[in-house]
């Protein structure tokens, strides 16, 4: 790891531990994989909700409950937008405030986006800030109290489908690595998605995410390599899967094929397909029972944590 780098985040770290709040840089500066520089800015609207669009440095926000309500466990989460921008509070900030009042560390995740100009291939940055997470909550495990088995990814719409893709397309980390965070493996170890983008299928894609991540005439083996459901193994981590039937943006197909497939490979899974609530509605609030498809996510998780 770089050594400055590492000092001023540890400098970080320490100032900053008491107020339960962190916010850290994945990379170290000029380290930045699949990163060219260029005049482009990131954008902040924050009219009604908080949506960042193309972004420059790729951040996770960690926020930690008390140590005596602490779990160990923590939810890396990636709020959706389209892969065009992310839905940073809807999606990011206040998820992680609830998961936080029961006791798990929730990590928002501020992750590159595929239309940025800074991208060398614009496909592959969100995966390897998604994998820079993980690794990156696993080697500081110790100072945020946490076990380092124990850490997952939560992904909403489009950050759905970069949440399954980290849980179908991680690797066990290098361990020739001179970045001592590299050496660790990226695999979750639980997966929550959220009305996910799944698969790039014609039939039941997301037009504006396929078309953002990968092109609107991509190959037939990228597609294919970013269908998920096409992508489960043994290996992909238990997944807890909530849904509506009325989502007219996101097919609950989507879910419906990674639940099969999930299935068909053994993987452990829970899955909660409500009849409405349409796309994108976040914690529920007000939505009548599906509000609480939230308490039936804090079961699963407290189940795992046995």
């Amino acid at each position: 790891m770089n050594k400055t780098f590492l000092i001023s985040t540890l400098l970080l770290l320490a100032v900053n531990v008491s107020a339960q709040e962190i916010t850290l840089p994945l990379w170290p500066p000029g380290k930045v994989p699949n990163y060219q520089k260029t005049g482009e800015t990131e954008k902040r609207d924050t009219a009604e909700t908080i949506h960042i669009s193309r972004v420059q440095t790729a951040e996770m926000t960690v926020y930690m409950p008390s140590k005596r309500s602490s779990t160990g466990q923590a939810v890396i989460i990636c709020p959706g937008g389209g892969y065009v921008n992310l839905s940073y509070s809807w999606e990011g900030t206040d998820v992680a405030k609830l998961l936080n009042s029961k006791g798990i560390t929730a990590v928002v995740l501020k992750y590159r986006l595929p239309n940025s100009t800074s991208n060398i291939v614009p496909n592959l940055s969100p995966l390897l800030d998604a994998k820079r997470a993980i690794r990156m909550v696993r080697f500081y495990a110790g100072k945020w109290n946490l076990k380092k088995e124990k850490v997952g990814i939560m992904g909403f719409s489009a950050g759905g489908h970069l949440a399954s893709t980290l849980g179908t397309h991680f690797d066990g980390g290098d361990p020739n690595a001179a970045d001592s965070i590299d050496r660790l493996s990226s695999r979750p170890d639980f997966m929550v998605l959220v009305y996910p983008v799944i698969s790039m299928s014609k039939s039941i894609m997301h037009a504006g995410s396929r078309n953002n991540l990968i092109g609107e005439k991509p190959s037939d083996d990228l597609a294919r390599l970013y269908s998920n459901e096409l992508q489960v193994t043994k290996e992909t981590p238990a997944t807890f899967i909530v849904h509506a039937t009325d989502d007219k943006t996101v097919p609950v197909e989507n879910s419906l094929l990674f639940y099969q497939a999930l299935k068909d490979n053994q993987v452990p899974v829970e899955i909660h397909i409500y009849p409405t609530g349409g796309h994108g509605f976040g914690l529920a609030l007000g939505k009548g029972y599906l509000e609480t498809w939230t308490d039936r996510c804090i079961d699963w998780l407290r189940a795992l944590n046995r």
